[in-house]
């Protein structure tokens, strides 16, 4: 695999336009990163903060997701509360409300009842997989669908002063979240990416599992056990070697996929399980800010201040499965990528400890990553001159 060197910048991330609800960028930054040096190549530095934006690319065929909060086409709200058995319902700003039972005969119910697509937005909460049906079947008609983390939708409740909770009023506060936060669509192949989604998370599953086993293995006296744990070992094996040969071919199909894949490997420390697990869990990487993208993973550290009280910055939240691939990464990119080497050393000459430094290190691999899949140029030589 053909790698590049870079040399490490003393602040990394592109400089690209805050998107919808995004911080706003500091004064007079983009006279900086507007006014290039005509010795400069007009090439985007991934590791640079003065990266010009480039022309975006055409449409992929993943990440269709539409930024809806100016979008005068949608007149209603919707909002879905999903439970095992029923599904509520609450279109604003009619107030149609209604209960539905959770299956075929309830959604072709739902349906009916729905505005026409493109003119509505529907919310529903991530409930542990419930979801996946109906979010499934709204999107292949041609809906425009957010899947939200219920942790803030229920803030936003405590914030409107609803304390009660039933599924009823559930649904009520779900389509006011939508109405009033606006939250991003899933991508119109949403049960293709679920689908990658699925045997990714499979075969993290299966690792964890064969871990388990393995650290059994150690403390085992009795023959019979040990056979029996090796059997469920090499079966654990053979499984996995199945779900990362179908992942391979899955992503192989897609040429979109393929693009990404090939230059997310260009960087240094980064690896196969890497690249499949964020082409799975990050579909929103090359769409967004350096800032969105870090707070989107959990990599962007928060102040907590108040008064005359100045609290350590600490990360918080976002997607763990992300964050374990990234880590590894990093602590590969560490030794071996030049670019992540010296920005490293650069800390630790500050006295920085050991994970603040490996933290950081992560959050600058996802943002030159960032920066490469959004401009589709893989990691170049020329970056380190």
């Amino acid at each position: 695999m053909d790698v590049a060197v870079g040399k490490a910048a003393e602040r990394s991330g592109a400089g690209f336009p805050t998107a919808a609800g995004g911080r706003s960028n500091v004064t007079g930054f983009s006279k900086t990163a507007t006014e290039q040096d005509r010795r400069r190549s007009v090439e985007t530095n991934p590791n640079s903060r003065q990266s010009r934006r480039r022309p975006q690319a055409d449409s992929s065929s993943h990440l269709q997701d539409r930024d809806i909060s100016m979008d005068g086409s949608i007149t209603s709200f919707v909002g879905i509360d999903v439970s095992k058995h029923s599904l509520d319902l609450c279109v604003l700003p009619k107030e149609t409300r209604q209960e539905f039972s959770y299956d075929t005969k309830g959604l072709k119910q739902l349906f009916r009842l729905l505005p026409d697509p493109g003119t509505c937005l529907i919310v529903v909460e991530a409930t542990g997989g419930y979801q996946r049906r109906v979010v499934a079947e709204l999107a292949a008609a041609g809906h425009l669908v957010a899947v939200v983390n219920p942790r803030p939708v229920r803030h936003f409740a405590i914030a409107l002063g609803i304390l009660a909770k039933t599924d009823r009023i559930d649904a009520r506060v779900i389509a006011l979240f939508g109405q009033h936060v606006r939250p991003r669509t899933i991508p119109k192949n949403h049960q293709k990416q679920e689908e990658l989604q699925q045997l990714v998370t499979r075969r993290r599953q299966l690792i964890d599992l064969r871990t388990a086993e393995s650290n059994r293995q150690e403390l085992l006296t009795s023959k019979l056990i040990q056979q029996s744990v090796q059997k469920v070992i090499a079966l654990l094996n053979k499984q996995i070697e199945a779900i990362e040969k179908e992942i391979a071919k899955f992503l192989e199909s897609d040429d979109e996929w393929k693009g990404k894949a090939n230059v997310m490997k260009s960087v240094i420390g980064v690896g196969k399980v890497t690249v499949n697990t964020l082409l799975a869990d990050l579909p929103e990487l090359g769409f967004l800010n350096r800032r969105e993208i870090t707070s989107l993973v959990g990599l962007a550290p928060f102040n907590r201040d108040s008064g005359r009280f100045h609290g350590k910055r600490s990360i918080w939240g976002g997607r763990a499965s992300i964050r374990s691939v990234l880590y590894m990464a990093a602590l590969t990119a560490r030794r071996c990528n030049p670019v992540i080497q010296a920005f490293a050393k650069r800390l630790e000459a500050q006295g920085k400890p050991f994970k603040l430094v490996i933290v950081a290190c992560m959050r600058k691999l996802l943002v030159i990553l960032n920066t490469l899949v959004k401009t589709n140029s893989p990691w170049n030589p020329n970056y380190a001159q």
